[in-house]
């Protein structure tokens, strides 16, 4: 069900019930003038019977859907509206009959300290409905200045705040006790500092005398004018981005001279970016190859290590093949200073007739001979000096 069909409901319960008390208390006006008088007992039932249901729009309970527009009058409640004071209204009311804050603005560029005023608008008291009363372009333009933002675009902005109830559309410069009484406001909320605006010091002197005004604390550092001054202060900035998004200088009011200037700065831009961008890439190509020499260059000190130690185990002092080098020169040294017997196959000398026959000697095949080899050199030279001596004996 729809909030217009509960409140079409809510008023046709309402007249249902308004006309059954009239009936009734047509009846009791009768009977008293034909008994000749009334009864403490009817007055106090008469006073029950003319008590009305508050019939009060309630806050949103919902957030699927944004908030409604004021008509003429937001509050068609014919209920008593009484008066309330702050304490009460902290204290907390019945369900039906929420306490009703108005708060007003521009809401030009609606930022975070605009809804963080709305916040704290709608958490004043427990039971809350929160209108919001935006000014119309002229209003606006006549006692504040230009917008950027128009009265439409501003109504939508507020609509879609999840702590408003309800949208007051060309909402007056200045409350009037009959603007006040029209839409049965409670309170007005706004920040405690003096709004002076259209020959008045403050707007809003008479909300606080009347006891009506409960203030709100404003956000430090944003604010619509702070961000109107950052466009300006960075103007070319964001006409050269608007520029390169596709707007046209007649869309931007640029003149024909900056628009070329403008472009001819985003090239340079562009250029820029890429350098830097050739730069970033360079500087990672670099550092890949410092990293990968740093690598190549650990190994290859570990290789050269690696080599010079096998080089030493091999060719040093006390090296292997200086042992094997050793073995194989004694070897061949016995072998030169060694006589070799002659092999068994050659033929026998003929015996002179002025030498004696030798002793035959053991027979051996030359190739399995094999001479010891001398202890020293002393011993070579002794076995060479006896060998010649041999020699000549037998000449």
């Amino acid at each position: 069900m729809s909030r217009e069909s509960g409140r079409g409901n809510r008023e046709r319960r309402q007249r249902q019930s308004g006309e059954e008390r009239r009936g009734e208390r047509h009846h009791l006006t009768d009977a008293e003038s034909h008994n000749g008088g009334t009864t403490d007992t009817t007055h106090e039932s008469l006073g029950i019977m003319e008590e009305l249901e508050h019939t009060c729009p309630h806050p949103r309970t919902t957030l699927t859907e944004p908030a409604i527009f004021a008509r003429e009058t937001s509050c068609e409640c014919r209920a008593p509206h009484e008066k309330l004071t702050i304490a009460q209204a902290r204290r907390g009311t019945p369900v039906d009959r929420p306490v009703r804050v108005y708060a007003d603005g521009i809401f030009d560029l609606f930022h975070s300290g605009h809804a963080r005023a709305l916040m704290q608008a709608k958490n004043l008291f427990p039971n809350t409905y929160l209108i919001v009363g935006v000014c119309s372009d002229e209003l606006t333009h006549k006692y504040k200045g230009f917008t950027v933002m128009t009265e439409t675009e501003r109504y939508e902005a507020l609509r879609h705040c999840r702590y408003v109830d309800e949208i007051l559309r060309d909402a007056p410069w200045t409350l009037t006790p009959e603007f006040l009484e029209k839409h049965k406001i409670d309170f007005v909320a706004h920040d405690d500092i003096p709004y002076s605006s259209a020959g008045s010091e403050d707007v809003y002197k008479h909300i606080k005398e009347a006891g009506m005004f409960v203030p709100t604390q404003r956000t430090e550092g944003i604010s619509t004018s702070d961000l109107i001054t950052r466009i300006v202060r960075d103007y070319d900035v964001y006409a050269r981005r608007n520029l390169q998004r596709g707007y046209t200088a007649k869309e931007l009011n640029v003149s024909y001279i900056n628009e070329k200037k403008y472009r001819l700065q985003n090239q340079v831009d562009r250029m820029k970016e890429k350098v830097r961008t050739v730069e970033e890439k360079s500087k990672h190509f670099v550092y890949r190859v410092e990293e990968k020499s740093a690598d190549l260059i650990q190994k290859w000190e570990e290789k050269s290590r690696e080599f010079i130690g096998n080089f030493l185990e091999l060719f040093g002092p006390d090296g292997t093949w200086k042992q094997v080098f050793q073995e194989r020169s004694g070897r061949m040294l016995s072998y030169a200073l060694s006589p070799r017997e002659s092999p068994c196959n050659s033929p026998p000398r003929e015996l002179s007739p002025l030498r004696s026959p030798s002793p035959p000697s053991p027979p051996a095949r030359w190739h399995n001979a094999r001479p010891s080899p001398p202890t020293s050199p002393k011993g070579a030279s002794a076995s060479m000096s006896s060998m010649s001596e041999g020699d000549e004996d037998e000449k």
